[in-house]
């Protein structure tokens, strides 16, 4: 059976559906067909807030209620916690010596990072190093595909380009290159409709949000502002609520009438907001009925036993390392 290893998913809060759509929806498909290990990256939520461990440990068991409450199968599934694993922090260690720091620099989605939390010199060296303990991640446990949204299309890149320059410098490595899985949705935009889904930018839909709490920011949300009457003609391209249906509803056929309907006159916001909120309640509503009945000490000991049996496949991997590197004295 081939395996998966699946990063980025940071403990700083809950999942929302930019998540869902970007990666957790294809895990959830994946893990009948894949040996599938699941990471919380503690270690890289560090670069943004290791002054403020509090946020990542309150935010630990909260990620894997979401894993459970979308449909991650703990008996298909081995979720497991990145700091609880040191081969990876040590394979890390090797990895940075065959990486320069400008290589990483130009890794686009470190430059997107930089640029969006405007660090210059100031930046710690775990920030712009974390491509180097993602590909640690995924090549301990020889991951054959990584699914990840578009953003994330460089660090496996740079992951393979990792390998590549350790396999021609240590003969007999057992590292191997990885294939990445896109996400069916290139990027879910915020509820405002001005940039990516995120919690740090609060516009986004979470998980665990409650009915009415959904309902309200669906209505909230902007469409076209000369959309005054039904009758009058309304923008398709760059409203936010057809963003949405064109992600998350199925019937296609009639969403194309809509957009036809509401281009031409006749068909208002509101009738579109509560459409909507409806297919969103048919995603969101049995994800909430399965958190409920999720219990914490199932999550402890599901999550103990994810960092068994990660901690035994990254061992071997390290070691096999090490063999190669001829640090076995």
């Amino acid at each position: 059976m081939k395996k998966i290893v699946l990063t980025g998913d940071r403990p700083t809060g809950n999942l929302h559906l930019g998540h869902y759509v970007g990666s957790l929806k294809k895990r959830v498909e994946m893990q009948k067909d894949y040996m599938t290990y699941i990471i919380i990256a503690d270690f890289q939520a560090l670069t943004d807030y290791f002054d403020q461990p509090s946020i990542i440990f309150e935010n630990v068991y909260a990620l894997v209620y979401d894993y459970l409450s979308c449909g991650i199968d703990p008996n298909l599934s081995k979720i497991f916690i990145q700091s609880h694993v040191g081969a990876l922090l040590e394979l890390s260690m090797y990895f940075m010596n065959i990486v320069s720091l400008a290589r990483v620099q130009r890794n686009p989605t470190v430059k997107a990072e930089l640029a969006s939390k405007k660090m210059k010199n100031d930046v710690h060296c775990g920030f712009v190093f974390y491509p180097v303990s993602q590909a640690a991640d995924i090549t301990a446990f020889k991951a054959d595909f990584v699914p990840v949204g578009v953003d994330q299309a460089p660090m496996i890149e740079q992951t393979n380009e990792i390998v590549r320059n350790f396999n021609r410098i240590y003969v007999n490595s057992p590292l191997k290159e990885c294939k990445m899985i896109l996400s069916d949705t290139s990027k879910l935009l915020g509820i405002d409709g001005k940039a990516k889904a995120s919690k740090s930018l609060d516009n986004c839909i979470f998980l665990n949000d409650a009915s009415s709490v959904v309902r309200q920011k669906v209505f909230n949300m902007y469409t076209d502002p000369d959309h005054i009457k039904i009758s009058d003609p309304g923008r398709v391209e760059g409203n936010i609520v057809f963003h949405y249906l064109d992600v998350f509803y199925e019937n296609k056929e009639h969403l194309l009438q809509l957009k036809t309907d509401y281009a031409k006159g006749g068909l208002g916001d509101i009738f579109l907001k509560e459409l909507l909120f409806k297919v969103l309640e048919e995603i969101l509503f049995p994800i909430r009925e399965k958190r409920r009945e999720i219990q914490i000490e199932d999550v402890k000991n599901i999550i103990c036993e994810g960092n068994k049996a990660a901690k035994t496949v990254a061992d071997q991997t390290l070691h096999e390392v090490k063999e190669a590197m001829r640090l076995n004295y």
